[in-house]
């Protein structure tokens, strides 16, 4: 039988099973997975305690939004997938479908073709981070030379991925850490200049750091902890694009700044992004150029079998000396 990592209810990673499943058919317009590999991602931390832009729809669900495995079934209606080739899912509204198992069947409109030349793991790892970070940073904040753009938590994958995107289309990228032994990290990948939070007054760093024009757009999955500490230096017309809760709290908005500056607070979600078929075309073609012309590249922290999942759960709820993807192999 194949194997699935479940949760009962929403307490945390540390409530999950592994136990043994029956495989399940596509139905219309599905195709069945047999994943080689899956990665761990924050979100899927936050869904476990349900504090995520939606919930399971019942109990025992899979967690994980992000694989890479075999097509080894085709449903009713699907044309153009071939049996026997490597795919991946993109990230979407999965409620119960989830990703950590052996095997998952998922709407056909929700996979990708395997980037060339990359593993299972690193196939697994590529579309969570760059495209999170690419709807934003690209098509909604238009990434440019003169754009000020703040990433925080930056050395997470995906507020990293928005240090790469941004230094491609040459915008000031500027990141946030707790540590100052990230800087070097953070540098290689794409900021302009970092800000170690604690040593610095955040605003006025900011404004010093964009010629006191201020910042254009925040990319920030920190939460209340953050965004109060840099909303005075918001430019005008500025977005902060919020997707998701680090510290655990939902933020209460800084009206006074984000009057004055004429701001905009987008609850930011990539899900929304793939459901749009337009929209999905234009992320997938970006990030399968930019890995062909090696402006990105997949970085894999580090790699746990099928039955230590979760182990990798509380590897990466540590801080890190390492940087880059959490990653399950299934060992199929």
């Amino acid at each position: 039988m194949a194997r699935e990592w479940v949760i009962n209810d929403y307490s945390g990673y540390k409530g999950l099973v592994l136990q043994e499943c029956d495989t399940q058919n596509p139905g219309p317009g599905e195709i069945r997975l047999r994943i080689e590999a899956f990665a761990l991602n924050w979100g899927d931390m936050d869904l476990m305690l349900d504090r995520y832009s939606f919930s399971f729809n019942n109990f025992p669900a899979r967690i994980g939004m992000e694989a890479a495995g075999i097509v080894d079934q085709i449903g009713e209606g699907v044309t153009g997938i071939e049996i026997g080739a490597r795919y991946c899912t993109l990230p979407y509204f999965y409620f119960n479908k989830g990703a950590s198992a052996d095997s998952v069947t998922i709407d056909a409109r929700y996979v990708t073709p395997a980037p060339k030349n990359l593993s299972a793991v690193e196939s697994s790892s590529v579309w969570m981070q760059f495209m999170t970070a690419y709807y934003p940073i690209v098509e909604l904040s238009k990434a440019a030379p003169g754009k000020n753009i703040l990433v925080t938590a930056a050395t997470s994958t995906a507020g990293n991925a928005a240090l790469n995107i941004g230094k491609i289309f040459g915008a000031n990228m500027i990141a946030t850490t707790r540590f100052e032994q990230n800087r070097d990290y953070l540098l290689e990948s794409g900021a302009s200049h970092v800000i170690v939070t604690g040593e610095n007054e955040i605003a006025a760093t900011l404004r010093k750091m964009t010629d006191n024009h201020g910042i254009d757009a925040a990319f920030d999955p920190v939460g209340e902890g953050m965004i109060a500490k840099y909303s005075p230096a918001l430019a005008r017309d500025a977005t902060i694009f919020f997707y998701g809760t680090l510290d655990g709290v939902f933020p209460q908005l800084p009206i006074v700044d984000m009057f004055q500056a004429n701001a905009t607070f987008h609850p930011y979600s990539l899900f929304n992004y793939v459901e749009d078929s337009n929209m999905q075309a234009k992320g997938t073609a970006f990030v399968y150029k930019a890995l062909e012309e090696g402006k990105l590249r997949p970085n894999i922290d580090r790699v746990y079998p099928m039955e230590e999942y979760r182990e990798a759960w509380e590897y990466l709820r540590k801080p890190r000396t390492k940087h880059g993807k959490v990653v399950i192999e299934t060992g199929l």
